[in-house]
């Protein structure tokens, strides 16, 4: 799966993007922050407040309960606003 990580949470991450293998424990948007976020300290200063990161599986936008299976890709950004 592709992870792809846009605005602030690029910049905490270090990587615009990056292939990962999540282990079959993971299933939902929510597990799957959980897993990157034990990945190292700058996956936990990206997703320090999971709740306000949004994600897009295969470019929809999803709820963290969404389940992760069979996605090719995943984009965490953090929240839009208008102006």
């Amino acid at each position: 799966m592709k992870a792809v990580y846009f605005a602030w949470v690029r910049e905490r991450v270090g990587l615009p993007e990056e292939e990962i293998a999540p282990p079959a424990s993971v299933v939902s948007v929510a597990d799957l922050i959980a897993w990157l976020t034990a990945r190292g300290e700058n996956y936990a200063y990206a997703f320090e407040n999971a709740r306000t990161i949004r994600a897009a599986l295969d470019r929809k936008h999803v709820k963290h309960d969404a389940p992760v299976a069979g996605a090719r890709e995943i984009a965490f950004f953090p929240p839009m606003t208008g102006g």
